[in-house]
């Protein structure tokens, strides 16, 4: 691919609103120096009443992101991606050629121009190539998602379990989320929201012994490959 100046910048569409300087510094350590990240929230413009205003209509329909000022919020999938669409087809207008949505969850309505990563995509893949059969645990934001997890994992050959880890919390929570995790013996885990840390990855490891994959990290170096 041509290293053209159009090519040394992506763009970033988080759920919710930007800033997100943790969600920049967890993909920029992923990607070669020199490239910037342009990033846009599904959700610029909108007040904290307007965003209270578009609540889940049910477990499949929820996502949960963190505002800039720290507060987590649950929101409706669908909003979010009409919201995220207008973005990421403004960033395509701008000459960025390469895009990431930073949301693991699915979007069957998303239809942009150009190269848009999915994580979900990548992730879903991933797990596929590296676990043919066995037992994968999976941390969501959310009880409700958690609730639903099999539906969105499971596969022949493969169990799996969940646990419930907001992002955000402090050391304890995660902690003991990840005693949980290590408690229910799974060959493979998943990390399976964007606002997941390295930080977050790093004291899972403390009590799981197994390989973790982290969202963010994914993705970020599926768009390595395409910016680099």
């Amino acid at each position: 691919m041509n290293k053209s100046m159009q090519h040394q910048r992506m763009g970033v569409v988080v759920i919710g609103q930007s800033p997100r300087p943790s969600i920049a510094a967890e993909i920029a350590a992923v990607l070669s120096p020199g490239i910037t990240i342009e990033l846009r929230g599904a959700l610029d413009g909108m007040s904290r009443a307007e965003i209270d205003a578009i609540p889940p209509m049910d477990g499949y329909d929820t996502l949960f992101t963190l505002l800039p000022d720290g507060d987590g919020v649950v929101i409706s999938k669908k909003e979010v991606e009409m919201r995220a669409g207008q973005q990421l087809a403004r960033l395509r207008h701008q000459g960025i050629e390469v895009s990431m949505l930073a949301c693991t969850g699915k979007f069957p309505n998303l239809a942009p121009d150009g190269l848009v990563i999915l994580p979900s995509a990548v992730l879903h893949h991933t797990v596929e190539a590296i676990l043919p059969k066995g037992r994968l645990g999976v941390f969501s934001p959310l009880p409700e998602q958690t609730a639903l997890i099999g539906n969105k994992w499971q596969r022949e050959g493969v169990e799996v379990v969940g646990v419930t880890l907001r992002p955000g919390s402090g050391e304890a929570a995660v902690d003991e989320a990840a005693r949980t995790m290590a408690a229910l013996r799974p060959d493979l885990v998943v990390m399976d929201c964007m606002s997941y840390t390295s930080a977050n990855k790093a004291r899972v490891r403390l009590s799981y012994s197994g390989p973790v994959i982290l969202a963010i990290a994914a993705a970020a170096r599926v768009v390595e490959e395409l910016v680099s």
